[in-house]
């Protein structure tokens, strides 16, 4: 079973991977429209113009580099951990190859907060990246100049020190119930599914790759549409945001963006961020199983001709 966590881990990442390069502009719009205070709120379309007019096409992929490398890892981990702690849980108790709803919730917790603290270094070097040269003035001014994932990192270092890289951890493990929502709701509605379709005499794959892209999207749905609001804190926390540094903790987050900015406030960048999030999700679990597949079927072709070798 840990070999299976394992390539459940690689195929994980490399599918995040697939699923952050193809959506990232939408990352970038949405970090940045969670950091803007109230006054400076622009439409979707009028933050696009503005980056590309100011820092051209690249600019809508500033900090990428950083967000690979967080979604490798944050994916890797957290799948290794889920798929580890569903196969204790199964073995525990014999039976259903199933999870309840309560033990998709217990697996999920489990690995959203060891990829939590794992990760957070990487996604406070890559909010960083992304909120540069926001407040540079009017839109023909000249570029920001960029600084990459390490240089960054050691700008963090030299003017807060280590406990930068942890900046925004308190709300970063409340968000662990987004994936907790998200890999539940998943979890359910695939079990719902595949019992459905045994009961209707289906033959053959009982879930399509059309069915995983569904079931993704719908999960990630109603996980960000639950938890935005402490998105919006984590993110302000995680670049440094000015006003951020009033913050005591994420509820008082919370309540200090209501009270000064309105509700609204507590949902800015959420239309680009759920339909990056939406995307992401579906793209992730579409590829994943099909990586996953292509991988054990490799080692299993290698494991062959290793014993006929012998």
């Amino acid at each position: 079973m840990a070999s299976d966590s394992f390539i459940h881990s690689v195929a994980g990442a490399a599918g995040g991977i697939l699923a952050m390069s193809a959506t990232y502009p939408l990352v970038f719009l949405s970090t940045r429209a969670a950091n803007e205070t109230k006054g400076q709120g622009k439409s979707t379309y009028q933050a696009v113009v503005d980056v590309l007019k100011r820092e051209g096409v690249r600019g809508l992929y500033s900090g990428l580099n950083s967000s690979l490398l967080g979604i490798a890892v944050t994916n890797g981990v957290y799948y290794y951990f889920y798929e580890s702690t569903k196969g204790v849980i199964i073995r525990s108790r014999g039976g259903s190859q199933g999870l309840s709803t309560l033990e998709s919730m217990l697996a999920g917790l489990i690995a959203g907060t060891a990829t939590t603290i794992t990760s957070n270094p990487v996604w406070v070097i890559q909010a960083a990246q992304t909120v540069s040269g926001m407040d540079t003035g009017a839109v023909d001014a000249p570029p920001p100049k960029r600084l990459g994932a390490f240089a960054t990192a050691a700008h963090l270092l030299q003017t807060d020190g280590p406990a930068a890289f942890f900046r925004g951890l308190g709300p970063a493990l409340v968000l662990v119930v987004n994936p907790v929502l998200q890999y539940t709701v998943f979890e359910q509605l695939k079990n719902a599914l595949v019992r459905r379709r045994r009961q209707a005499g289906r033959t053959g794959p009982l879930l399509t790759d059309w069915d995983f892209f569904l079931l993704g999207a719908v999960s990630k749905l109603v996980a960000t549409g639950v938890t935005y609001p402490y998105i919006v804190v984590k993110s302000r926390l995680q670049a440094g945001h000015a006003a951020a540094a009033r913050y005591r903790s994420a509820l008082h987050g919370l309540r200090t963006i209501i009270a000064e900015e309105g509700v609204s406030g507590v949902y800015k960048g959420a239309a680009s961020k759920l339909l990056q999030s939406v995307l992401t999700a579906a793209i992730l679990f579409a590829s994943q199983r099909r990586i996953y597949e292509l991988t054990k079927k490799v080692r299993f072709r290698f494991r062959v001709r290793g014993k006929r070798v012998r």
